[in-house]
Order: C-alpha cells, then structure tokens, then sequence
C-alpha cells in the first residue's frame, strides 16, 4: 500500500477505530492460531462452534477493552484542557495512585489547574482593586481606543462630563470635548479647560498602552484650582499675619508715645524738661515710621522684582567683583573653570552680594573665614558660597518672607535671591557643611549654550 493510500486511510478511520483495529491485528496470529488448533483437533462440531465463538468473542473483548484503557485518559485530559481554556480551574481529573506517564501525566495537569487558579483570583483582586482605586480617586481618568472611542472613565470623569458613565463609553473623544487634550503631546501641561462638569486649571498628561493588541490612549486630568486656591489663601494669611505684626510692632509705641506727649502738653504748669521730653518722643516716632517704611519698602521691593534683562556675564568676573565689594572680610575666591551664563547683571550681583553678607555675618561670630567657587555640573553652572559659622539653627524658614534672626535684619534678603535664581531658570539652596561648622549656599544656573538652545 502506499503512502498516499495509507494517509487517507488513516484520515477515514478515527483514532478510537485505529486503536480498535489493532487491537484486533494484534490478536489475530493467536486467534487464527486456535481455531486451527480447535478445527483440527477432531472434536466435535457442536465444541468446535463453541469455543470459536468464546474465542471470537474473547478476541473482540479484549479489542474493546484495550480501547477502553487508551482513548479514556485522552478523553480526560481533553476535558481538562477543555475547562481551563474556559477558564474552569475547578475542575480535577480521578489521578490513579500509580506513578506511570499516564498519572504523572493527570497530576501536573491538576497543578497547573490549581496554579492558574490562585494566578486568575490574585488577577482577580488586583483588577477589583485597582478598579476601585481609580473609582475613588479626584481625579478624572479616561482611555480612548484606537478610533478615539472612550472604553473606560472613572467616577471624577462622569462627573466632570456631568453624564453617567454608561452613557458616555463608545462616543469619540471630537464629541465629549477631549480632543485637545489628546492632541496635545506627551508630557505633563497646565491648561485652563472649561467642561460641563465645571472648569478651571488642569494639568493634562496622556499615554499609550495597548490592550488586546490595539494601541489605546490614557488620558488623566488633575483639577489645579482647589490646591491653587488653598495656597493662595495660607499666603494671604501668612502676608497678613506677617504684615500685621510688624505694623503693630511699630504703631503700638507711636500711640503709647503719641498718648504720653499728650498728657505732657495738657500738664500745667509747663516744666523746663518738657521740651526735651517731646524731642524725644517725636524722635521715638520718628524712628518706628523710619522702620515702618523700610519694611514697607522691602515688601514692594519683594512683590516687584522686575524680570530680568539677560547678557552675557563672564562667571569668573562676575564672582572675583562681587567678592571685591565686600569690605569687612577678604573673600577667598577659589579658581573655576571659564563658564558663561546667560542672565541680568544687576540681578546676579544683587543675588551674590546678598549671600557673600550673610557668610560674612555668620563668619563674624566665629572667627572664621568665607569663600566661593565655583564649577560645572550636568550642563549647569554651580556658584558655591561657604563660611565657617556657626550654621543654620532654623532651616524650615529659611525662605519665608520677613524672617530673620539678626537683629537689624529685613528677612527678604534669601527670599528675594531665590525669586532671582528662579527667574533665570536655576535654584538655590542653603545647608550646613558636614566637614565642619558653617554653611554652605549652592546657586545653580544654566549656561549660556544651554539657556540658548
């Protein structure tokens, strides 16, 4: 036969009949083999019959049985695979006790029932979870399919499209007002939206992922305002808190003194020390609005900082003139590299000046000295300002408006340097050296190529 009539052959007869049939071939040599015993052996017609049937049917049985025995455990483990691709992992086949293929065979297919299981309910958990989280969360989450189709919105989103979420899954991104959003590019950006649900200041931050082998769209819109407004409102409290006490620091003695003068003029007789008394009291009044103008003043001068006029400023001049203004101490200054930056002059100078003095200040109580160098770092100019005070005993207020603790001081003086430092792109720092006693001031500003470009 050949090989072509054998494979249809096989193709018409199922693998329970093939394992029939040769069943049968297999016991065909013993079966003929009897009955050519049975037949020649001179028994009679009516034993011959008999016991041909009994081999016959023997024969037959024992086909039957041996299909039994190899299409039933194929049969389970059909059924096995069966349910788990349906993702049934309940269901368990009868393992025999024996440790041949057939059993090890059932019990890794148990295990890995059993496996898929515990892995489907963890999925299971963390889905419900996160579905909750997302649920719960302020802000509105939205995922758009690869036809701009919303498939998934959060309790913030419908709330915010001022619909119900059934009602909104399908539509387009063009329909719901989302486009722009979508449209707008990668990376975080603040926008001012208006939507049915209410409006304001968002911040707007899209992403890709891909679900069921499509490309998807995430889009998350956090609400700015209430946190804005929250922070406006502790500056205003702080701006009045802070504006209060200093105005009342200065107009409690001019209405004590303004008091006292007015009992002096209403005494009669008039003493010969009247007259130095009011010069003095005026004096004292004189002296707290002075105060209360220079606080005045540096307030205005805080809240009106100018934005800054760039040129080109060669650090190494920059920080050599700026340590040379400082008349009670020698500044070392140590050698940088040749750096230039892209800034306002003036602004820089008043910002250096500011954190040469304080060194200065806080080297006086000590005895110590002040320095300044300065270096590149990942594409940034570095300005480093040390002394060998006595360090910073309250860092949390470093930087908050009017807070001082010198005695004659003003308290905008690092406040006003770090708005400085901010409006060209940079940042300032204030710490205490680890290798010894004293500060260290870090000024960080890009350079000139890289503020350029």
């Amino acid at each position: 036969m050949s090989s072509r009539l054998r494979r249809r052959f096989r193709l018409r007869l199922s693998y329970e009949r093939r394992v029939v049939l040769l069943g049968i071939l297999i016991g065909l040599p013993g079966s003929a083999i009897a009955l050519a015993l049975l037949w020649t052996g001179g028994y009679s017609s009516k034993v011959r019959w008999t016991l041909a049937a009994l081999i016959v049917a023997a024969w037959w049985a024992l086909g039957v049985a041996l299909r039994e025995r190899a299409v039933r455990p194929l049969q389970t483990l059909s059924n096995l695979v069966t349910a788990l691709l349906q993702g049934d992992t309940s269901f368990r086949s009868r393992v025999p006790e024996t440790d041949d293929a057939l059993g090890l065979a059932l019990r890794e297919l148990d295990r890995l029932a059993e496996t898929l299981r515990e892995q489907r309910l963890g999925a299971l958990e963390a889905t419900a979870l996160l579905r909750k989280v997302i649920a719960e969360i302020d802000v509105a989450v939205f995922a758009f399919d690869d036809q701009r189709k919303l498939r998934l919105v959060n309790r913030a989103g419908a709330r915010l499209l001022a619909r119900a979420a059934e009602r909104v899954l399908g539509e387009r991104a063009e329909d719901l007002g989302l486009a722009d959003c979508l449209d707008a590019g990668d990376g975080p950006r603040i926008v001012d939206l208006a939507f049915p649900g209410g409006g304001g200041r968002w911040e707007v931050r899209t992403s890709e992922f891909r679900q069921g082998g499509l490309p998807h769209q995430l889009l998350v819109l956090s609400d700015l305002s209430r946190a804005l407004r929250e922070e406006e409102r502790k500056a205003w409290q702080r701006l009045v808190r802070v504006l209060g006490h200093e105005i009342n620091n200065s107009l409690a003695p001019i209405k004590s003194i303004a008091a006292s003068l007015q009992d002096l003029l209403a005494r009669e007789p008039r003493t010969g020390e009247l007259g130095e008394d009011v010069r003095r009291g005026l004096g004292v009044i004189a002296a707290r609005a002075e105060a209360l103008g220079r606080f005045m003043g540096a307030y205005s001068r805080l809240a009106r900082l100018p934005p800054p006029r760039p040129e080109s400023l060669d650090v190494a001049a920059w920080v050599h003139g700026v340590a040379a203004l400082e008349p009670r101490l020698s500044v070392r200054v140590e050698p940088g590299p040749d750096l230039t930056v892209w800034a306002d002059r003036d602004q820089l100078d008043q910002l250096l000046i500011n954190l040469v003095h304080n060194a200065v200040d806080a080297a006086f109580e000590t005895g110590g000295e002040v320095s300044v160098r300065w270096t590149r770092r990942a594409g940034h100019l570095q300005v480093i300002v040390e002394d060998e005070g006595p360090g910073i005993a309250d860092t949390a207020n470093l930087f908050v408006p009017f807070f001082t603790t010198k005695p004659q001081g003003s308290g905008i003086g690092l406040v006003l340097s770090r708005q400085i430092a901010e409006a060209h792109g940079g940042a300032l720092s204030l710490e205490n050296r680890r290798d010894r006693p004293g500060c260290r001031a870090r000024l960080t500003l890009p350079l000139a190529s890289d503020k350029r470009a």
